[in-house]
């Protein structure tokens, strides 16, 4: 048995997801992400004294909606308090969060990893105010300060300790920021910091159930580095224990660049934030008829467009879960297949040509240029067999891409790229397809039926890709097989 074999990994996960709200969660300031420092601030953002803060309703509908979909209690009766700690970007000098009522409780996140199935158990979700930001590559002698972060809306969101590798902690990322951005709560970039997350890890002999000592890696900004910077990690615990010394608690940070964690700070105890509700700021309520109302607007969520695609459109699983992984792109296929009923094909064209197109120009399917109508327009074409898929998908897809307004049989006819159906034509490209291959006609007689692709493909370049395949088919049958 090697040394990784004899424990057992523990990790929980700290998330925190920067809301989609205008404003900050206690003013009117902006909270649109900005490159320029300190201009998204106010008076109220800097803590001058005086100001008095204001709860944005919009922070408060957005935790319910995620708190719903992740299958969490919904606390009731909620209130802010005082978290007291001292940072320079830190203007109040305390920040505004939830302690003894968090507005979402318990809950849980479905991950698949390698064909099974986990239910990752939330412990909460709770609101707060972020802190600003230290910039130290601005002056050499000195630390910036931007507070244009400072007062941003955010939710943490804190697992169980119930994730055993870094592939289930990639998993779960993975499809918490789905749901974010599904719901439209989060924009998910973890580059901008929408999306930040803390590991808590440790590790165990297999069969303990008392936690070993936790070490947490800060501030992990994608989804590739958590799981990175878990593998470190865990190697290093292993070996730590394995020399028989003792692990200490520290928080850490991982760097990219190395592929290593490095301390930040002891904390052999937990640390004393001396919580008291925020005086400012009134409790809130959440009513029953609240809850009913956000139930009933929540969208559909993935799983459940996905069964419906399988069920209604009788697409793949793999189909159905590669559309549902972004929303837009499962709002473009709803809209796509309600102007075209061939649905196995609509979502071959999405899958195929599309991804492709976006993958080329790092493109998204928000800005793609063809709209559904357009796409559907094209798909119908081929399936009438006006044009083939062939020419349809390089020829006629891209000429769309660059005049997106033209209608794709009218584009197809003014490039002379509609098949031919005329049996006289298609009659001498198979005629003359057969001429060149006597030796193959003989085998195919013989009983070589396979070489009937081979036959349909001569044709096919000789028609330059305009002959109607289904014709063509249909006449090398009759020749072959009655012209002995």
């Amino acid at each position: 048995m090697t040394p990784i074999d004899k424990y057992e990994v523990v990790i929980g996960l700290e998330v925190h997801a920067q809301l989609l709200t205008q404003s900050k969660l206690f003013c009117g300031d902006s909270a649109a992400f900005s490159t320029d420092p300190n201009t998204h601030i106010s008076p109220i953002t800097m803590a001058h004294p005086g100001t008095l803060p204001m709860t944005t309703n919009k922070a408060i509908e957005y935790a319910v909606r995620l708190g719903l979909a992740l299958h969490c209690d919904i606390e009731r009766v909620n209130y802010f308090a005082r978290k007291n700690y001292f940072y320079p970007d830190l203007p109040k000098g305390y920040q505004v969060s939830q302690h003894t009522t968090p507005i979402c409780r318990n809950g849980f996140v479905k991950i698949r990893v390698n064909d099974a199935e986990r239910a990752i158990r939330l412990n909460r979700i709770h609101i707060e105010e972020d802190a600003g930001k230290s910039l130290h590559d601005i002056e050499e002698a000195y630390t910036c300060i931007d507070l244009n972060r400072a007062g941003v809306p955010l939710l943490e969101i804190v697992t169980e300790p119930d994730l055993h590798s870094s592939d289930e902690a990639f998993a779960y990322i993975t499809e918490l920021r789905r749901m974010v951005t599904w719901l439209g709560v989060c924009d998910g970039n973890m580059e901008e910091g929408s999306l930040r997350c803390d590991a808590n890890i440790s590790i165990r002999l297999k069969g303990e159930t008392t936690l070993g000592t936790r070490v947490e890696v800060k501030n992990l900004n994608s989804i590739r580095n958590i799981k990175r910077a878990i593998d470190v990690e865990v190697n290093r615990l292993i070996e730590i224990t394995e020399r028989g010394e003792k692990i200490i608690q520290e928080t850490r940070s991982y760097d990219a660049d190395n592929n290593s964690t490095f301390s930040l700070r002891t904390k052999e105890d937990a640390e004393d934030y001396r919580y008291f509700p925020e005086p400012d700021l009134t409790p809130f309520h959440i009513s029953d008829a609240y809850l009913d109302t956000m139930l009933a607007n929540l969208p559909e969520l993935p799983e459940a467009l996905k069964k419906r695609y399988m069920d209604q459109f009788q697409l793949s699983g793999y189909d159905a879960s590669v559309i549902c992984d972004d929303k837009a792109l499962a709002n473009y296929f709803d809209t796509l297949t309600a102007h075209c009923s061939q649905y196995k094909a609509a979502a071959n064209w999405l899958l195929g040509p599309v991804k492709a197109h976006l993958n080329e120009t790092n493109g998204t399917i928000q800005n793609f240029v063809l709209g559904p109508e357009k796409l559907a327009a094209l798909i119908q074409a081929v399936e009438s067999g006006k044009i083939s898929f062939g020419i349809a998908s390089t020829k006629i897809f891209q000429a769309l891409l660059q005049e997106p307004e033209k209608d794709p049989l009218a584009l197809a006819a003014s490039l002379n790229l509609l098949l031919d159906s005329d049996t006289g034509s298609i009659e001498r490209w198979v005629d003359e397809a057969l001429e060149r291959m006597p030796d193959k006609v003989a085998e195919y007689r013989k009983g070589k039926k396979g070489l009937i692709g081979l036959f349909a493909g001569e044709v096919k370049k000789i028609s330059k890709g305009k002959a109607d395949m289904q014709l063509v088919n249909q006449l090398l049958n009759k020749k072959l097989n009655t012209n002995k």
